[in-house]
């Protein structure tokens, strides 16, 4: 069920309607369970029992843990989730690859090919098993106690709006949300109360709003121009895959981040808080600075349950930049088992180090005094994004083969401008959209948008709720484009 289509929106003032007409907040969960599994279902079908498997695994393992007083035990518990969790993630995503590679290696040899599995990529596999291995590593670190109602546990790793693509919740964050009371009030209470006028209201409406603006008016209406430059892109003028370069990151942070603020939105309405996992990214001023912004909720799982496990930045310089490299590695092919992917993970480690060497041979280009000059801090802004969208191309070629020439293109440029303002001729609403973009991401950089559209006055909020329907609808698709994370 995409969040881009009516039977969502439908779906979703359902759940509204029956959670607020029950009375105990056990059943309240126990329904969002059910609601989050028929969701789940409708997009998964039979593959919903890999959802409940790891619920279950984590569960029980995450409880053994707790008890055991045995620090061997535990760790063997700890082993038992880990396997489980990356046994079931690695199978369904990257065993066809490897039989790929494996197949590059014995045709070489003239040996015969090992035929590919028929493996359905189940949706949001690598959300969910990354959050349920937080639970159960937060626990044998002492740092959690396991929750008592598997209801309870289930709600955390199927709630609905974040289950497909994020943010990745962490169970310290989300569980003590099911046990408090809310302004000393159940959710019912408040439900029954909220008007049009109720502040919570209105901050999920207008985010979820704006999400869907993000995804359906900006990222479906620039993919169509994205698509072609980079479906044959041997061949094209730099300025061509400069162009589909920035398109890309304009669509995919729209995409994203537009499904982002639904899930938040649509949390904030249930009486549920998700952290943010986006905050201007298009505007960090170092690559240390975009990992800050960009996917919060993997940057700091990939920090807290992998960098620092490996030893951080504790262990000496050379083993800190082998670290960077190895986490943005596992995190490129956390987005799927391609070499490009590999490659974007690469080319962000490679970043992550050079930064760090230079950060260290050089302190002074830390100094926050330095970027309170408006033109030192364009030049980092600036930097930092060319290498940023550099990034991106590799991402985005799904040919392997024709990014040696694309990333060429894109560092030395040709100045060639025939072919550019052909494609840009009959690409005009994405060109006027990318532009449109980077305004209203400056308007937001320096206001919370938000904030203000939800503190307005009544009228004007409607308003604005109205003209952003009213150009989505304009330049709806009737087969819209499923949420680029949808693939990972």
């Amino acid at each position: 069920m995409l969040f881009n289509t009516p039977e969502f929106i439908v779906f979703f003032i359902f759940v509204l309607a029956i959670i607020s007409s029950i009375k105990f907040r056990k059943f309240q969960h126990l329904f969002l369970v059910g609601a989050s599994y028929f969701f789940f279902y409708v997009s998964n079908n039979f593959l919903i029992t890999l959802l409940i498997y790891s619920s279950l695994l984590d569960f029980y393992l995450g409880k053994a843990i707790f008890n055991s007083k045995n620090k061997r035990t535990k760790k063997i518990l700890l082993i038992f989730s880990l396997s489980g969790n990356l046994g079931l993630l690695g199978f369904f995503k990257y065993v066809n690859f490897m039989i790929d590679e494996v197949n590059e290696i014995v045709k070489y040899f003239g040996m015969s090919e090992i035929n590919s599995l028929d493996i359905i990529l189940p949706i949001g596999i690598s959300f969910y098993t990354f959050q349920t291995i937080s639970y159960t590593v937060d626990i044998y670190r002492g740092k959690l106690t396991p929750s008592e109602s598997f209801w309870e546990f289930a709600l955390f790793v199927s709630f609905f709006p974040q289950l497909v693509a994020g943010p990745i919740l962490r169970a310290s964050h989300f569980l003590p949300q099911l046990r408090e009371k809310i302004s000393k009030e159940n959710l019912v209470t408040r439900l029954r109360t909220i008007s049009i006028h109720h502040s919570a209201l209105r901050f999920g409406i207008t985010l979820m709003a704006i999400g869907f603006f993000k995804k359906m008016f900006f990222a479906d209406n620039i993919a169509p121009m994205v698509n072609e430059i980079f479906s044959v892109p041997l061949g094209l003028e730099s300025f061509s895959i400069i162009i589909g370069a920035i398109g890309f990151g304009v669509q995919i942070y729209c995409d994203f981040s537009g499904y982002s603020d639904i899930a938040i939105g649509a949390a904030t309405i249930l009486g549920f808080h998700i952290p943010v996992n986006f905050n201007k990214p298009y505007f960090a001023t170092s690559p240390v600075d975009f990992w800050k912004r960009w996917h919060i909720s993997l940057s700091t799982w990939l920090r807290d349950y992998l960098y620092i496990p490996l030893g951080g930045n504790k262990k000496g310089d050379y083993r800190s930049y082998a670290n960077l490299f190895t986490v943005m590695i596992i995190g490129g092919l956390w987005h799927g088992a391609a070499w490009n992917f590999l490659i974007w993970g690469a080319l962000h480690g490679v970043y992550l180090a050079i930064y760090k060497i230079l950060i260290t041979k050089f302190p002074s280009l830390e100094d926050t005094q330095l970027l309170k000059s408006k033109k030192t801090k364009i030049i980092a802004i600036l930097t930092t994004q060319y290498f940023v969208f550099l990034a991106y191309v590799a991402f985005r070629v799904e040919d392997v083969s024709a990014l040696p020439y694309v990333l060429y293109k894109y560092v030395v440029w040709d100045f060639a401008t025939v072919a550019t303002f052909e494609i840009l001729s009959h690409n005009k609403l994405p060109l006027l959209l990318i532009i449109g973009f980077f305004i209203l991401n400056y308007v937001s950089y320096k206001r919370n948008v938000v904030k203000i559209l939800s503190e307005i006055k009544i009228r004007y909020w409607i308003l604005t709720l109205f003209c952003m329907l009213t150009l989505i609808l304009l330049f709806y698709d009737p087969f819209p484009e499923e949420f680029i994370y949808f693939r990972f």
